[in-house]
């Protein structure tokens, strides 16, 4: 397992230098000057204009942006915004927020998502069954922004349940709406992944055997059974943790929530290109941590699963 655990993190470190790297060009060659345009519609200075630009090291070569950059990231230097406040300090109060929403969404997608596919795998080719298919299907057909207005209307506009807008974002309560919301298409994915392994397995040798030993049927759904059908719904839920960062970017928008879709929002406006390869570079060590988390979680629902 340790050698394993170690080969895995090596093999980190190319993954992860050749994404920053496709985000930083991305980035730095979208057309129009950031700096220029700080000005808008205004004329701008050219010796402040050239002053910015030596300032935030964009007069200088791409290739030598991204070396200066790296070797910045190392001392955990994520740079500057344009308006002279460090972007490790901006991350620092917008990602506890995101983790908190992401935190909320995930419990209401496992729960609501694997009890609602449990249910219907065990009830296959029932009402439960095809009640539950038609659901996940209806959520899955919705575009996350409006389901996210169509929650607020009738929760918060009609019903008057939350407020509106998230007044506070270190509330975790105030979370559970856009929470919600952020989870749903998830969700409905989870319930049907669930649905489908749980129906599978029930036709499985090791479960007539289970049966045949007349062990009770409570054991057999939530040891021999549970345990087994997770094996792919962990790996969607891990793979998934970059799909909530991105979607927060929705949700948090529509919900005024302030963290890191709103401020990757206010970024990709202003052009800060600190600022986005900056949260995209974190997302990117986040998620492969993740992954490396999931793949040892395999060795632990299955023990056949061993690592050299």
């Amino acid at each position: 397992m340790g050698r394993y655990v170690a080969r895995r993190l090596l093999q980190m470190i190319p993954v992860f230098i050749g994404t920053t790297l496709l985000i930083f060009l991305m980035v730095h060659i979208l057309p129009g000057d950031p700096i220029r345009a700080m000005w808008g519609d205004k004329a701008a200075d050219p010796a402040q204009v050239e002053a910015l630009r030596h300032k935030f090291g964009l007069d200088q070569s791409l290739p030598m942006q991204y070396i200066n950059y790296m070797k910045d990231l190392f001392q955990l230097d994520f740079g500057e915004t344009f308006g002279g406040r460090p972007v490790w300090d901006e991350m620092s109060r917008a990602f506890p927020v995101t983790i908190r929403l992401t935190i909320v969404a995930m419990a209401i997608e496992m729960i609501v998502g694997l009890g609602l596919g449990a249910w219907a795998g065990l009830k296959a080719g029932k009402a439960p069954d095809t009640g539950v298919l038609i659901f996940t299907l209806v959520v899955i057909s919705i575009p996350v922004f409006i389901l996210g207005y169509v929650a607020r209307f009738v929760f918060a506009d009609t019903l008057h349940w939350v407020a509106p807008n998230v007044e506070d974002s270190m509330d975790i309560t105030q979370l559970f709406l856009p929470g919600f919301v952020l989870a749903m298409l998830s969700m409905a994915y989870v319930a049907r992944l669930t649905r489908t392994t749980f129906a599978e397995n029930l036709r499985a040798d090791y479960m007539r055997t289970a049966l045949a030993k007349g062990l009770p049927r409570r054991r057999i759904v939530g040891v021999h059974l549970l345990r087994n059908s997770l094996i792919p719904v962990v790996t969607f839920l891990g793979t998934d943790v970059g799909g909530f960062i991105g979607g927060a970017v929705v949700t948090e928008g529509i919900f005024n929530v302030q963290g890191v879709g709103n401020l990757l929002y206010r970024a990709l406006q202003q052009r800060e290109g600190s600022t986005i390869v900056g949260v995209v570079t974190v997302f990117v060590l986040i998620i492969l941590v993740i992954n490396l988390i999931v793949d040892l979680l395999y060795a632990v629902l299955d023990p056949r699963i061993r690592y050299a």
